[in-house]
């Protein structure tokens, strides 16, 4: 089936498909699917959902879990530690977020994607967080709604999509620890990869030092890989096309089951109606193991692997818009055997939203979920997508339901009880976990991801 079909019958049928559910595409993402774009002015609108008005918040500051809620906002096992609203760093409508812990000093940061910029925050304090200061788009790149980060030996790697000239920014986190740093600042980068114009998103494989831009005008919207062991001097290393756009990725030093490819480097591709899993060991000849679906597949927009690596939890950003879904959907992949999975095990919370962005610590799944906000769900049996809501803080209290309002992202790395969530309308969060089960797993489950 030609990659991209399946979401735009109901486009191509004429029907009445609610605009919200085309957040993600763009027109230059239309082409790369081969699919017919639904508006000449649809670019515009779709940046205009998730460009969503400042909804405003009088902070009071720490608030505990009481009741089932932690000052305005649902609750349960998770409270408010601190927050910072848009407005007060920079401005513009949040996206992705991310973290990073400094090695030395042990001090935490929060990288907070805008429309305008990327913000830094320190939150070693998180009842305090501190606006840094800001890293601003590349001289004469206009605003783009989404921005995408993550960071590799003290760097912070950042992509933005729908723009020209953006190409890929590098910044020292060091600098945020300078003792001379007087806040707020207007950062500037160490250097810039213009290997391509714009990416939607970058995954990075920490261990073998590779960053992975994807739903970018390169490489037909596929894998454009960079080296960045020395991040000073980022590389091209390599393009793949061969399963068309790619919406996001994982990529690992592969460790899992399928005893045939561990050792190999092993991409697991959110390809927009497939998981695709690619063999990019050799950067020059990427290999497709093999693509997976299921059923009422719309738009696979990201996922992540077990820590095993033989589960992958994977979330689908329209098919509640467009199936009668009781509540938000999330599937799950055995790859035991990388070329031969069965059908996917599905989840259904007992609340509907529309599914953004997950990652997997451990026996727990960490999900941004737009208008329900942060759901935290634990792994009973992943063969058959047996889970349990243990815990959620709702970020968005106005209404849960459809809609690109609320919570983009999480960030569950820091190996302590505290996360970050990047809020559209509303900033970044800090919110500390106080269930205890769920505290002692983050604490112990994984290793320590920032020493390099």
């Amino acid at each position: 089936m030609n990659k991209g079909l399946k979401i735009s019958l109901g486009l191509l049928a004429g029907s009445l498909i609610p605009l919200t559910a085309w957040a993600c595409l763009t027109t230059e993402t239309a082409k790369m699917l081969s699919i017919e774009h639904p508006d000449k002015n649809f670019e515009s609108l779709a940046h205009s959902m998730h460009a969503l008005e400042v909804i405003p918040f009088e902070y009071n500051g720490p608030a505990g879990c009481v009741d089932g809620m932690s000052d305005i906002f649902p609750c349960q096992g998770i409270e408010l530690a601190g927050w910072i609203e848009l407005p007060a760093m920079g401005g513009g409508a949040g996206s992705d977020n991310w973290g990073w812990r400094d090695p030395d000093s042990g001090r935490l940061f929060a990288l907070m994607g805008r429309s305008n910029g990327v913000a830094f925050v320190e939150v070693t304090d998180p009842d305090n967080p501190v606006y840094l200061g800001n890293l601003p788009r590349p001289s004469g790149v206009g605003n783009s709604v989404w921005a995408d980060m993550k960071t590799y030996k003290d760097h912070a790697f950042i992509v933005a999509d729908s723009v020209t000239g953006h190409g890929m920014q590098v910044f020292d986190l060091k600098e945020l620890v300078d003792p001379g740093l007087v806040p707020p600042v207007t950062f500037t980068t160490v250097t810039r990869y213009t290997g391509f114009n714009d990416a939607h998103n970058i995954a990075i494989n920490e261990e073998t030092g590779f960053a992975y831009t994807i739903g970018g005008d390169t490489c037909g919207g596929g894998l454009h890989m960079v080296d960045i062991n020395d991040p000073a001097n980022p590389v091209g290393a390599g393009c793949f096309g061969g399963d068309g756009y790619i919406h996001d990725v994982q990529c690992v030093s592969y460790r899992g089951p399928d005893t045939r490819y561990q050792g190999s480097e092993i991409c697991f591709a959110s390809s927009a109606s497939t998981l695709t899993i690619l063999d990019v060991t050799n950067k020059t000849d990427v290999q497709i193991i093999d693509s997976y679906s299921y059923p009422d597949v719309e738009f696979v927009h990201q996922g992540w692997l077990t820590n095993d690596q033989r589960y992958f939890f994977l979330n689908d950003e329209v098919d509640e818009t467009q199936h009668p879904l009781p509540g938000t959907r999330t599937m799950v992949f055995d790859l035991q055997s990388l070329d031969a999975a069965p059908p996917a095990a599905e989840y259904i919370a007992d609340g509907l939203s529309i599914d953004h962005n997950l990652y997997v610590i451990g026996d727990y799944v960490f999900q941004a979920n737009y208008k329900r906000g942060l759901r935290i769900l634990r792994i009973n049996d992943p063969a058959t997508a047996d889970l349990t809501e243990v815990a959620y803080f709702d970020t968005y209290p106005i209404s849960d339901g459809l809609g690109f309002e609320g919570a983009w992202n999480v960030f569950p790395f820091f190996q302590n009880n505290l996360l970050l969530i990047s809020d559209i309308n509303r900033g970044l969060f800090v919110v500390r976990v106080t269930d205890s089960d769920l505290a002692l797993s983050l604490e112990r489950v994984f290793e320590d991801r920032f020493d390099n």
